[in-house]
């Protein structure tokens, strides 16, 4: 199944009119035609079948049949992580984490933090691609970029977990999630959280966990603890 996406669909929408470059992806690349059918979502969780009523590479418009809500899940994943020096991996991350299962992701700028800016359009684009490529009807939520201190001095009723690498008492990130629970995990740059944060991070009731034995990248760190949110909630 192809799926397209629409932001500006709603339950009572009766009609939909592709914009030029999707309409040429439709009539030329994919070859559809009059009386096709196409499968769009919103992003918000609907899922709608249409007809195509006219094909035109300059110009597709289809007409709605019918509707349904995905599901959403029984638990909901906040991934906060630090960008990575080289942007392609944190690009990595938000591909994979959408494609296992993640609702929020919010871009933390750390002390060792050796990459500051980020490109908001382009890791949409990702977030938007990823979803249709997996079939799901949900957007995952990016926020911008915000200071560490900043992220965690928001009121957040989440489970709260921070993974890093020094060598204090930690617990096991497995036995330490809780299945049909909202998360919020904080992942750091690659030269890890500075003390200070951890510290703050600790008194503002998050819990240090360890992600396994060995040393992990920051993305890899990040598909971890994406991926053991999802198995935990199986």
């Amino acid at each position: 199944m192809q799926l397209f996406y629409n932001n500006t669909l709603i339950e009572s929408s009766t009609e939909i009119k592709f914009s030029r470059e999707e309409s040429k992806h439709i009539a030329k690349v994919l070859r559809k035609k009059e009386g096709d059918i196409l499968h769009i979502t919103n992003g918000k969780g609907f899922l709608f079948t249409a007809t195509i009523t006219f094909s035109n590479p300059s110009q597709c418009i289809a007409t709605i049949d019918s509707y349904e809500k995905q599901e959403k899940r029984t638990y909901r994943l906040h991934l906060a992580v630090a960008p990575t020096k080289m942007n392609d991996r944190y690009e990595w991350f938000l591909e994979k984490a959408t494609e296992i299962g993640i609702d929020e992701i919010t871009p933390i700028i750390c002390d060792h933090s050796e990459r500051k800016i980020i490109k908001p359009e382009r890791f949409e684009r990702i977030l938007l691609s990823a979803m249709k490529q997996s079939l799901q009807c949900y957007l995952p939520k990016l926020n911008p970029a915000i200071s560490f201190s900043e992220f965690i001095s928001q009121k957040n009723n989440d489970q709260l977990l921070i993974a890093h690498c020094e060598e204090t008492k930690k617990q096991s990130l497995k036995t330490t999630l809780k299945p049909k629970s909202n998360t919020t995990i904080l992942i750091g740059p690659e030269g890890d959280f500075s003390t200070k944060e951890i510290d703050l991070a600790l008194s503002h009731g998050y819990i240090p966990v360890t992600l396994g034995e060995t040393r992990l990248r920051t993305e890899t760190a990040a598909m971890v603890a994406a991926h053991s949110v999802t198995f935990v909630n199986e």
